[in-house]
C-alpha cells in the first residue's frame, strides 16, 4: 500500500484490517475496516496523528508507508493521540522505545489513560481546546469533543489546509479501495452508507447529545475535509457525513425514519408462525420493513436497523418463565445504546407459563417506548390470534406514519 496525498505536507497512512474478527470485541467486520493514521510534515517539525494497534500487520503497513515518504520513525516530533482506544494507541510503547523523544500530545483526561494503558509518564503534552502546535507552514489546532466516544477524546483541525482530523467522528465500518468520497465506484458507495450507519449505531450511538455538541463545536471551522481514522476521507463533500452524524444523533429520541424493524426469535416454530402475518400487514402499508432472525443473525445489524426505525416489533417466545435468552441480549444492545422513544409491539408463544412479558416491560418504560399491543398465546396462534397481530401491526405502521409526517 501507498500512503495517500491528501495535500503539501499531509498523508493518510493506513492499514486494511479483514472479516477475521470482531470490532472492540462485539461488532462483525464482513466487510472489513480500515485504520487510518495522519502524518502532517511541516518546515520545522512532523506530527503523527493517531496510530494503530498490531492487528493484521497494521503497525507493519503503517510503518512502510512512513517510510516511503522519506521519513523514519525517529524523524517524528510530536505523535497527537486523539483518542485512547486500544486501536489507535496499540502501538504506543513500540513507537515510544523506538523514538524516546517523541512528544505525546493529548487532552488532560487522556495523560492518566496514557499512564494507565503503556506505563509512560514522560514527555506527554496536555492541550485544551484553542491550543495549538506550530509544525513549521502548518498548525494544529485542538478542540475537545469528550465522548465521542470516550471521555478524553479530541480532535486535530490544521487551519491551511481545512483539514479536520476527527478519528472516531465521522467513521465508518467497511474496506474501500479508494481514499477519497469523490474516488468511490459506485459499489463502495453501496457498501460505505449502510456501514457508516451500523458503525455509528454499534459504536457511537449512545453518545448521540455528546455528537451534537461537538458537531456545534465545530460550526466556526472552514471544514474542507473530514479525515477520520476508519473509513475513506471526505474532500468533496465534507458537509455530507457531518449531516449525516447529526441525522443519526437525533435519531435517538425519535422520530427517526418512517420505518419498520421487526426483529424474532422462535424456538419450535410458534412464535414464527405469526411472522408473515405481520409482515404482510405492515408492507400492505407501504413501508420499509427490515426483518432479522435472531440469533441467526447478529445483534449489530438489528442495532442499525432498529436506530433508524420509529416502530419496532419483537417476536419472541417465552423461556422458562423469562424471556428468549437471544432476544434478552438484543434488547439489552438496544438499552446501552439508548434506542428510545420508539413505536413497538410484541407478540410470542409460551408453554407451560407465560413470564416474558414481564421481563420485557422494565426495557418498555426504560427507553419509553410506546407499546402499540401485545399479542401473547399459548402454543400456536389461533385465526383470532393472527388477525389481532395483524390488526395491531397495522395501527403501529399508521402511528408511525403520523409521526414522522407521511401521509397514509
Amino acid at each position: 500500500m501507498q500512503p495517500d496525498k491528501l495535500t503539501d505536507g499531509i498523508y493518510r497512512v493506513h492499514a486494511k484490517i479483514g472479516s477475521r474478527d470482531l470490532f472492540e470485541g462485539i461488532w462483525p467486520l464482513p466487510n472489513g475496516v480500515l485504520l487510518n493514521s495522519y502524518i502532517v510534515k511541516g518546515s520545522e517539525k512532523t506530527a503523527l496523528i493517531d496510530l494503530v494497534k498490531d492487528w493484521e500487520g497494521a503497525v507493519a503497513a503503517v510503518n512502510d508507508q512512513i517510510q516511503q515518504l522519506g521519513l523514519r520513525i525517529q524523524d517524528i516530533d510530536y505523535l497527537v493521540i486523539n483518542h485512547m482506544e486500544p486501536d489507535h494507541t496499540g502501538s504506543l510503547a513500540e513507537l515510544r522505545k523506538k523514538n524516546p523523544k517523541l512528544e505525546i500530545v493529548c487532552t488532560k483526561k487522556a495523560v492518566p489513560l496514557v499512564k494507565s494503558f503503556y506505563g509512560i509518564e514522560q514527555g506527554v503534552r496536555a492541550v485544551v481546546t484553542g491550543d495549538t502546535l506550530e509544525l513549521g507552514g502548518k498548525t494544529l489546532q485542538f478542540i475537545e469533543t469528550p465522548n465521542i466516544h470516550w471521555p478524553e477524546t479530541m480532535m486535530t483541525y490544521e487551519p491551511a489546509s481545512g483539514i479536520l482530523f476527527s478519528c472516531d467522528g465521522f467513521g465508518s465500518f467497511g474496506q474501500y479501495e479508494h481514499c477519497f468520497d469523490d474516488e468511490l465506484s459506485p459499489d463502495e458507495w453501496a457498501m460505505l452508507i449502510p456501514e457508516t450507519e451500523r458503525y455509528y449505531a454499534n459504536i457511537v450511538s449512545s453518545f448521540s447529545p455528546f455528537v451534537l455538541k461537538g458537531i456545534q463545536k465545530l460550526a466556526g471551522l472552514t471544514i474542507r475535509m473530514v479525515a477520520p481514522s476508519h473509513g475513506i476521507v471526505w474532500r468533496a463533500h465534507p458537509e455530507q457525513v457531518v449531516d449525516l452524524y447529526r441525522k443519526l444523533a437525533e435519531y435517538m429520541n425519535g422520530p427517526a425514519e418512517a420505518e419498520i424493524t421487526l426483529v424474532w426469535s422462535s424456538m419450535y416454530g410458534n412464535t414464527f408462525a405469526l411472522v408473515d402475518t405481520i409482515r404482510r400487514a405492515v408492507e400492505e402499508e407501504g413501508v420499509v420493513l427490515h426483518v432479522h432472525e435472531v440469533p441467526k443473525e447478529h445483534a449489530s445489524f438489528v442495532l442499525a436497523s432498529a436506530w433508524r426505525s420509529s416502530g419496532i416489533i419483537i417476536g419472541m417466545p417465552t423461556y422458562e418463565y423469562r424471556m428468549f435468552p437471544p432476544m434478552y441480549h438484543v434488547l439489552d444492545i438496544l438499552e446501552r445504546s439508548h434506542v428510545n422513544n420508539r413505536k413497538i409491539m410484541r407478540f410470542g408463544s409460551y408453554g407451560w407459563s407465560g413470564g416474558a412479558q414481564k421481563q420485557f416491560e422494565p426495557f418498555v418504560e426504560t427507553l419509553k417506548w410506546d407499546c402499540a399491543g401485545v399479542v401473547e398465546y399459548a402454543g400456536a396462534p389461533t385465526d383470532e390470534d393472527k388477525a389481532r397481530a395483524s390488526q395491531i401491526a397495522k395501527q403501529l405502521v399508521r402511528s408511525v406514519k403520523d409521526w414522522c409526517g407521511v401521509s397514509h
